[in-house]
């Protein structure tokens, strides 16, 4: 596969799902003491992918459970946040500006915070209270958001499949891996198609739509530059669908979760209209291991890796390295 190392690819998976113990520990721990409220804090593509977390406390859990936006936490405030809640940050560097001044604002206020990093001594590592760390450069958070939440909703009575599901995590890397050997040929014809394509306009509903903004923001505007419209799929009819044209290239990401229906829907509307809609959808992957009733779940996770192997592709047939930037981290703002 196009830049693809296998080793490593199953080893920081491997580093995620071998957190459970300690995840396990601190949510136990967490539940035991008691706290009020839950904000999962990130930034650009960190922020994004709490939302399936956000998400599924709110469609399965009395907990107070809150996605912010780190920056607007510290200028803005959470009424809430106080010495009964946690707070639960990740970055893969461990140097998230924007994250740092959070823990600090959170701190003191009294909150107890938590980190997923991929390196011990990083900024964010020292700062939180307790800092889980995985192996460096280890990308998405989603096993181990996917084993905090899960554990802390178990504890609540909220989740009775936790202990199933997360047994079935540990088999996380080479699921994975089998998912981004069959995306390979399909990634490759992606790229080919699109590589003058300079407009790309992206629709996802459920525990996908963090994974669209994520798609759309991070990967196709900060690393290659390319113009996007991303849109939740329960919003697309209000005036998003404006937009489409005969040419216009439409990226639609399909779950598994109560949601598809309204993807579904946009997907119809959009072959109506455009000639170049590319669905991505996760029911095109086995999951071999994975339980029907948790594929929904882990859809953020098989998508991130099926495009992982587009973004490989636009990078070679585009010449524009995903590493490339004019302005984030490179100017001061």
């Amino acid at each position: 596969m196009l830049g693809f190392d296998e080793p490593e690819f199953l080893s920081q998976l491997a580093s995620t799902v071998a957190l459970r113990p300690r995840i396990e520990e601190l949510a136990d721990r967490l539940t035991d003491d008691g706290f009020d409220n839950l904000f999962l804090v990130g930034a650009g593509g960190t922020y994004a992918q709490m939302w399936p977390y956000e998400r599924l406390a709110r469609r399965t859990s009395t907990l107070p459970v809150h996605a912010v936006i780190a920056a607007e936490l510290v200028t803005g405030g959470e009424a809430t946040l106080g010495e009964r809640s946690v707070a639960v940050f990740t970055s893969v560097s461990g140097t998230t500006e924007d994250s740092l001044r959070a823990i600090e604002y959170c701190k003191a206020k009294g909150v107890r915070t938590v980190g997923f990093t991929g390196y011990a001594e990083s900024p964010v590592a020292l700062s939180v209270d307790v800092a889980l760390v995985s192996e460096p450069k280890a990308w998405p958070f989603d096993p181990q958001m996917l084993l905090f939440m899960g554990r802390l909703l178990a504890r609540r009575g909220e989740f009775d499949g936790y202990e199933k599901l997360a047994g079935e995590l540990a088999g996380l890397p080479g699921i994975l891996l089998d998912v981004a050997r069959q995306a390979e040929p399909t990634a490759a014809a992606f790229a080919e198609a699109h590589k003058d394509t300079d407009y790309h306009f992206l629709v996802g509903g459920g525990n996908l739509w963090g994974f669209t903004y994520l798609y759309s923001m991070c990967i196709l505007e900060e690393m290659q530059w390319l113009r996007t419209t991303r849109v939740h799929s329960a919003e697309f009819f209000h005036g998003s669908l404006e937009l489409l044209e005969e040419d216009t290239s439409v990226i639609v990401f399909q779950g598994e979760d109560e949601t598809r229906a309204l993807t579904d829907r946009v997907e119809a509307f959009a072959k109506r209209i455009s000639r170049d809609v590319t669905v991505f959808d996760t029911r095109d992957h086995p999951l071999p291991g994975i339980s029907p009733e948790f594929r929904g779940l882990l859809a953020p996770l098989v998508l991130d890796t099926v495009m992982g192997r587009v973004s490989k592709h636009l990078e070679r047939v585009r010449g524009h390295s995903l590493d490339l930037r004019r302005y984030y981290r490179v100017m001061d703002y």
